[in-house]
């Protein structure tokens, strides 16, 4: 299944093509208040990649981050196994700690790439949040 906005399958994708990916979904953020557009680019473990972008509200709380809108794109269809996110965005900057809470539900091993000033940087989803927040899943609890 060739790429696509709402994910597409890529045969063994590269760091590189990750990031592009990241930087063309950056292009259709919506950033009129921060003028900070951002792209991600989620890897699922089936080779699988979905973008996002950045999509502010005027009630500045309302906003969404890049991360999370491709996270929930792919909740939303089933796919919950990732192993890389590329971010973009022109002053580099890792995700934050909504969006990294987020991501640790579902991929606590994830691999996170940017592009930064020295080339592709990479840190590990624990590295940048070492301490996330678990609570037990129902069918956790049903084994207990």
């Amino acid at each position: 299944m060739p790429f696509s906005d709402r994910g597409g399958s890529l045969d063994r994708i590269s760091d590189d093509q990750l990031l592009k990916l990241a930087r063309e979904a950056s292009l259709k953020a919506h950033a009129p208040y921060s003028a900070f557009p951002v792209g991600a680019a989620l890897l699922s473990s089936d080779g699988t990649v979905f973008t996002g972008c950045n999509i502010e509200n005027a009630s500045y709380g309302l906003t969404i981050c890049a991360e999370r809108v491709a996270l929930f794109k792919a909740v939303s269809e089933g796919v919950k196994d990732f192993d890389t996110l590329a971010l973009w965005a022109e002053k580099p900057s890792w995700p934050c700690g909504a969006c990294l809470q987020c991501l640790a539900e579902f991929a606590p091993d994830l691999r996170v790439i940017r592009l930064g000033e020295a080339g592709v940087e990479e840190r590990s989803l624990k590295e940048l949040l070492p301490l996330a927040f678990h609570l037990p899943s129902a069918t956790e609890n049903e084994r207990e």
